[in-house]
Parts: structure tokens; C-alpha cells; sequence
């Protein structure tokens, strides 16, 4: 393609899609009616029993990327257009993908369903209220909170220290003013005066569990461990001393239950937990990843932030707690993103400049050497923008040869 020619916008795009009913991708997959529970006629949930019912066979294969910068890399991008391109080569490949937040759509960073003709759709309803999942966690990890502070209210029979509290209340907005918040006021009956704080439900401990939870019984045994906080012996408080655990799981029942969604080109994607790699481990569900593995041949997941960050918890943390064990990982970089770690300002990327590349290579580079210690093949997937010049695309070539690794140009979005 020409960078004459115009691509649609995201959203231009995912509204001219015909999207197939999601029936139709469950049944492809093998799925029975039993195990798929319809909401609406684009979006489904995937009932555990389907995982119980099979054993892992596939291939996974990681896609994490360089440092993030303002210019974008294009992860989940590249994640959706490489599973899309080996679904049209004929392989029975899958995608799961971590589940946006609400929080980055309001502000700056926007969606996370991907871009251009890579995306998953229906894209709207996946950056937005989805099927409940974040709210189900809000609301089970609230219910601890309010449980804290009602034990604290009746006596603080565990002995709590108030100036020791680590549980903080969660909302998936960027709300500011409630970073830092004073709550109790208002008298006698509304709990002792304390300090506390809100955090965005991607950095929820909830969440977490979640997306590492191997199912119902899993799941609470590990909500149970929660530490809420500590006495003044600092001996710790959990959410079993609160008795928190068989109602906030309960709130979860159904979110546990993966998501099932599509590509642009039909493709089954698994949409489940995990976004930001930068405060929590930044992977999808282990549930998700393993229900993929477990109904195709290949699947084609990703992990937060940058390599030295997402990557690093996806092998140390998911896949040594779940027991996978993937066989390669494409690192995605860009020239634009390259050319900031070079120097170059973001107003000024737009001017060629293969020295800010090569100079910026560095970062890639580092990453590279950082994944091969996991002992798995490493691709690079340059994620190529329109204005991008031969003369830089030849720049990140030559760093990906000195690391003895192959680039490959990736123009899914276009």
C-alpha cells in the first residue's frame, strides 16, 4: 500500500464490519451448546466445563514489544493481524487477548482491540462495559473494602492497625481527586476516620487472581490470601479473618468464564483479564490462554508494557503457575517509537531520520537479548507505519541481524 492511500479510521472500520454470530465461531470451534452462553448475538462466555472437558494440545506463542512510547508499538495490533494472517495460510490458529480497561478509553491512551484492518470486534462493546467483567470485579473487590471497615466499625476484633491498612477501594475511571481520599466522616455510625485510596481495576489484586485462577475453587482459595492489611505487631490481616472470600467470589462466578469474541476476518478471539503489564503481571487469563490452547492448534497471545516488563511476568509469573510453556515470541517495534528512543521530540517524527533509528535500536536490541534467555525463538515484527522509509526499515534490519534474529515487516494494519 501507498502512503497516498487512506485507511479508514478504527472505528470506521469496525462499524463497516459484518460480523458472523458468535454462535457460528463457538460451533466452529467445537464448542456445544452447553458450554457457550450467548450475550447478545456478537459476544459469548465460554463456560469452564469446556476446559474441563479437554486437554491443552496447541502451541502458544507470545507478541510483546520494545519500551513503550507516546508514538505506540502496536501490540495488540499485531497480535490480532498475525493470528488473522495464519487463519488465512490455513492454520487452525486462535487469538486471547487481554481485556481493555475503561479507564485509558477516557483519557489518552484510547481502546485495545487493536487497529486499522487488525482488530476484534464488535470494538465498541469490547472498549467499553464488555460483559461485566471489570464490574464484577469492582464490585467483589469493594465488598472487601466495606467489609474492612465494617470490622473496624464493630470492634476490630483482629486488631487492625488503622495506619497499616493496604487495601485500597477500586473504579475503572482516572478519577483523580480519589487517589487520595479521607473516609469515616460523618459521625458515630459511619467508621473510624482513615486514610485511603482508590486504584484502577486493571491494578486491582482481584484482577490479578483472576487471571491467574485455574477456577471457582482456585479462585477463592486465593481471594482467602488477600493480606488487607496489618496489626500493630504486624502480624498480617487477610480477607479470611474477614470471612470475605465466598461472597466475592460469588460476585466473580460468571466473569471467571472466559470471553469469546472475533477478528475483523471471523477468526475465534479469546478476550479474558490482564491489561496493564506495568502494575499488575499484564497477561490475560490463564483460563483463556489454556481453553485456547485446548481448541486449537496455535495460539497467539500478549503481554503487557515492554519486554523487560510484560514479558519477564508472563514467563516468571503465568506460565510458571500454569505450567505453559510457549515456543516463541515476536517482539514488535516500530520505526516512529525507535526514532523517540533515539531523541527525536514526538512533533518531529514525522521527518526521516535512519540515524535516530540506529540509534534508538539500542532499546529493541536489549529486548532481544532479554527474551532469548527464556530459551525461546525470537521474531521481530517491525509494525510499519504509513510514512515509514526504506532507508529506517533498513535501519532496524541491521540491529535485528547483529542480535542474529530476523525482521519482518508487518503491515496488518493497513
Amino acid at each position: 500500500m501507498t502512503t497516498a492511500t487512506k485507511v479508514p479510521s478504527d472505528i470506521a472500520i469496525a462499524q463497516a464490519a459484518k460480523l458472523r454470530p458468535i454462535a457460528d465461531v463457538a460451533a466452529e470451534l467445537g464448542l456445544k451448546d452447553d458450554e457457550v452462553e450467548l450475550y447478545g448475538k456478537y459476544k459469548a462466555k465460554i463456560s469452564l466445563s469446556a476446559l474441563e472437558r479437554r486437554k491443552p494440545k496447541g502451541r502458544l506463542v507470545l507478541v510483546t514489544g520494545i519500551s513503550p512510547t507516546p508514538a505506540g508499538e502496536g501490540k495488540s495490533t499485531v497480535t490480532v493481524g498475525v493470528t488473522q494472517a495464519l487463519r488465512r495460510m490455513g492454520k487452525n490458529a486462535i487469538l486471547c487477548m487481554r481485556e481493555p480497561s475503561l479507564g485509558p478509553v477516557f483519557g489518552v491512551k484510547g481502546g485495545a482491540a487493536g487497529g486499522g484492518y487488525a482488530q476484534v470486534v464488535p470494538m465498541e462493546d469490547i472498549n467499553l462495559h464488555f460483559t461485566g467483567d471489570f464490574h464484577a470485579i469492582a464490585a467483589a473487590h469493594n465488598l472487601l473494602s466495606a467489609l474492612l471497615d465494617a470490622h473496624l466499625h464493630h470492634g476490630n476484633a483482629s486488631g487492625l492497625d488503622i495506619r497499616r491498612i493496604s487495601w485500597p477501594r477500586t473504579i475503572d475511571m482516572n478519577d483523580r481527586a480519589l487517589r487520595h481520599i479521607v473516609v469515616g466522616l460523618g459521625g458515630i455510625n459511619a467508621g473510624p476516620s482513615r486514610e485511603d485510596h482508590y486504584v484502577i481495576i486493571p491494578g486491582s489484586e482481584v484482577m490479578a487472581i483472576m487471571a491467574l485462577a485455574t477456577g471457582i475453587a482456585d479462585l477463592e482459595a486465593r481471594l482467602a490470601r488477600i493480606v488487607v492489611g496489618f496489626t500493630t505487631t504486624k502480624t498480617p490481616v487477610r480477607a479470611s479473618d474477614l470471612k470475605a472470600q465466598g461472597a466475592m467470589t460469588l460476585l466473580l462466578k460468571d466473569a471467571l468464564n472466559p470471553n469469546l469474541v472475533q477478528t475483523l476476518e471471523g477468526g475465534p478471539a479469546l478476550v479474558h483479564c490482564g491489561p496493564f503489564g506495568n502494575i499488575a503481571h499484564g497477561c490475560n487469563s490463564v483460563v483463556a490462554t489454556k481453553l485456547g490452547l485446548a481448541l486449537s492448534d496455535l495460539v497467539l497471545t500478549e503481554a503487557g508494557f515492554g519486554a523487560d516488563l510484560g514479558a519477564e511476568k508472563f514467563f516468571d509469573i503465568k506460565c510458571r503457575l500454569a505450567g505453559l510453556q510457549p515456543q516463541a515470541a515476536i517482539i514488535v517495534a516500530t520505526v516512529r517509537a525507535l526514532k523517540m528512543h533515539g531523541g527525536v521530540k514526538k512533533d518531529q517524527l514525522g521527518a526521516a531520520d535512519p540515524a535516530a533509528v540506529q540509534r534508538g535500536s539500542a532499546n529493541l536490541q536489549r529486548h532481544i537479548r532479554n527474551v532469548k534467555q527464556f530459551g525461546v525463538p525470537v521474531l521481530v515484527a517491525c509494525n510499519r507505519f504509513t510514512g515509514d522509509t526504506p532507508t529506517e526499515v533498513e535501519a532496524v534490519r541491521v540491529a535485528c541481524v547483529a542480535e542474529g534474529v530476523e525482521l519482518v515487516l508487518c503491515e496488518v494494519w493497513e
